[in-house]
């Protein structure tokens, strides 16, 4: 099987400004994904930039990048400009890595793109873990899904669904045995569908979640999901969140 990773980075960010180049452990943090996402067995990996200081800075460590433009209001429509810059062709499978992902798994990316390769209806896939705490479930930072009987996904909230009525009648401190999941922001795409994306109608749903997966499925798309049992370690959107994974690059060093 053959796939691409694509990581979109912006330099600026509301919360942590200059993230892509973030030091961690003498490596910038894009750098740090780029390598992550080499180990998955994609192809190439193509860092998809909107400053020329992330671009050296990808040249400098021999990491693909591809200059973008800097108004894109989202992600995805950041890859599909990279994705025709690089003329990857619609056949081919696209994983979108998120380039504050320094630390995500190999083996979800491997994943992702498998997804498509075995689900031909479908035309995007990603991955969810299990929810663990009511804290988590009830909390609108966290994004939950739910499935159907394909693994396919119904719908995107931050609300907490789905809603268990009777047990959450009694008590809403302990949930359900497997009640929820997590998203986990990873998705892999079709070429041909993520270059029409920009153009499908945006859902009210969209807007009102502030959720882009949701134009998909308002569009009668079927996205495919993994659910993995092992604990996805989380991105850097803070200060805060940085220095944990310089830590953890430090412990482990993490200097591949």
């Amino acid at each position: 099987m053959s796939f691409t990773v694509i990581i979109p980075a912006r330099l600026k960010s509301t919360r942590l400004p200059n993230k892509p180049l973030a030091d961690l452990c003498g490596v910038p943090m894009i750098v740090r994904v780029a390598r992550q996402a080499l180990k998955s067995g994609a192809s190439r990996v193509i860092c998809a930039v909107d400053d020329e200081s992330i671009l050296q800075c990808c040249q400098k460590f021999g990491v693909q990048a591809v200059l973008t433009r800097k108004d894109h209001a989202c992600g995805t429509d950041r890859i599909c400009e990279a994705s025709e810059k690089s003329g990857i062709p619609d056949n081919e499978i696209i994983v979108n890595v998120q380039g504050d992902e320094p630390l995500i798994p190999p083996n979800i990316i491997s994943a992702a793109a498998d997804l498509l390769v075995n689900d031909a209806q479908s035309v995007m896939g990603t991955a969810a873990i299990r929810i663990k705490s009511s804290e988590e479930f009830f909390n609108p930072n966290v994004v939950k899904l739910i499935l159907d009987k394909n693994n396919r996904a119904i719908y995107f909230s931050r609300a907490p669904i789905p809603w268990a009525r009777d047990e959450f009648a009694k008590k809403q401190e302990v949930l359900p045995q497997d009640l929820g999941l997590r998203h986990v922001g990873i998705y892999s795409y079709r070429c041909g569908f993520l270059k029409s994306y920009p153009t499908l109608p945006k859902s009210p749903l969209e807007a009102f979640e502030s959720l882009e997966q949701l134009r998909a499925i308002w569009n009668d798309y079927k996205i495919a999901v993994s659910v993995f049992n092992d604990e996805i370690p989380p991105g850097v959107d803070t200060a805060e969140d940085l220095e944990r994974v310089r830590a953890f690059c430090a412990a482990k060093e993490f200097n591949s």
